[in-house]
């Protein structure tokens, strides 16, 4: 795009005075269209010099509005060097705004990312979950304090953004917050929603993620062996919390229902599927998917354990469960008390049932797929991948056997 600007001031003859004086405009072209505006000086005809584009001879008169124009010409160079730094596009309407002094009003990227929170406020409980509410909440405390560390102000102008931000915003991230590569590339994700919501209105015309790779480094997820399944569920607790705290897991387990769709299941979703046996028919609440999961022995067991458990009863829920973070705590005591070496997390029980109780019973992965909710089999084919692991791990040591 051409930001060259051409400024000349001439004597306007069509709008000459009663007095025979002409009004001395000041004319701005760029991109080939011009803009007239008037300096509110005024001359005889015989005393402006068209070539020169200002008054003849040396008089007070002269060099008064000599200065003037001068000073106007100063003022038109100032304005179109401003844009040029400020980003902004360079045209005739950009400048009309600068030279009136109608300042387009700076788009802050804490303002809108706040925006977005506050409108996903709104739909906690239809379309977003409150974790995922809280996690923008995070992400918006990140970028904040990333803005003070890196640029020493409470907020930015979006159009400031740039490649750099994002990689600099990175690096902080892995060094100021000691964030793992895969917990960074969350944030990032979160933050770069942000940024799209600025280029679909307009306030940024290119994105700062342009040739930026948001990519994930593959995790190897615990879960448990069917020995160890085995051992938890026989195991004798010496305390009722701690039983209770299992068989939740053991469901989750044996059905592959994250945590929060245990805590949120109702009596009312587990019916009779077309078999005839008892299913669970709901809906996950992280994709809002249909999952329709037939329930094993174990599964069942545990169902109806708790059938007249006060809680349940109270809340008509399937299952006590307890907050997460509760859970949690609880199942590493779990771990020590039955001898299993895995950090235990309520999570795990969600890959146990995609590798263990299915994928190496024989399930195929596309009913594996469904049961889980998934969206994409891609996801699914991951727990493939371990069982792929397992399988090397396990013909490692039979090739060492053999050698004996």
């Amino acid at each position: 795009m051409d930001t060259k600007i051409s400024i000349l001031f001439y004597g306007r003859k069509a709008k000459t005075t009663k007095d025979n004086l002409v009004p001395i405009y000041l004319r701005v072209t760029l991109q080939g269209r011009r803009l007239e505006l008037s300096t509110h000086r005024y001359v005889s005809p015989e005393r402006w010099s068209v070539e020169a584009g200002k008054m003849k001879g040396s008089s007070a008169e002269a060099r008064s509005v000599n200065a003037y124009l001068d000073t106007l010409r100063t003022k038109a160079y100032a304005h179109h060097r401003e844009l040029l730094e400020e980003g902004r596009p360079v045209t005739l309407e950009s400048f009309r705004e600068k030279w009136m002094g109608v300042e387009e009003k700076p788009v802050l990227l804490l303002e809108v990312f706040q925006m977005h929170n506050g409108q996903m406020a709104q739909l906690v409980g239809k379309d977003y979950a409150p974790g995922t509410m809280e996690r923008y909440a995070t992400s918006l405390q990140h970028t904040r304090d990333f803005i003070r560390w890196k640029y020493g102000v409470e907020d930015m102008d979006v159009k400031k953004l740039s490649y750099g931000f994002i990689t600099d915003y990175e690096f902080w991230f892995k060094t100021e917050r000691s964030c793992a590569h895969n917990t960074t590339m969350k944030y990032l994700a979160n933050f770069k929603k942000v940024i799209h919501l600025c280029l679909k209105n307009g306030w940024l015309e290119r994105d700062p993620f342009l040739g930026y790779k948001m990519s994930k480094r593959e995790v190897v997820r615990e879960c448990l062996t069917e020995a160890e399944l085995q051992q938890m569920a026989e195991k004798e607790f010496a305390t009722e919390r701690l039983a209770q705290v299992r068989d939740v897991f053991l469901f989750s387990c044996y059905t592959g229902l994250a945590y929060v769709d245990v805590q949120q299941l109702k009596r009312s979703e587990i019916g009779k599927g077309m078999d005839g046996q008892r299913w669970v028919f709901t809906r996950r609440q992280k994709t809002e998917t249909p999952s329709r999961i037939p329930l094993l022995p174990v599964a069942l067991e545990i169902v109806e354990r708790y059938q007249d458990h006060p809680q349940c009863l109270y809340q008509d829920k399937v299952l006590p469960v307890l907050s997460n973070q509760k859970m949690n705590a609880y199942l590493k005591e779990i771990a020590d008390v039955c001898g299993i070496r895995k950090t235990l997390t309520f999570h795990i029980a969600r890959h146990t049932f995609a590798t263990t109780v299915t994928l190496s019973n024989g399930v195929p992965i596309e009913t594996v797929s469904r049961m889980l909710g998934h969206t994409n089999i891609r996801t699914t084919q991951h727990y493939a991948k371990i069982l792929d692991r397992k399988v090397s791990e396990d013909m490692q040591q039979l090739r060492e056997k053999l050698k004996l």
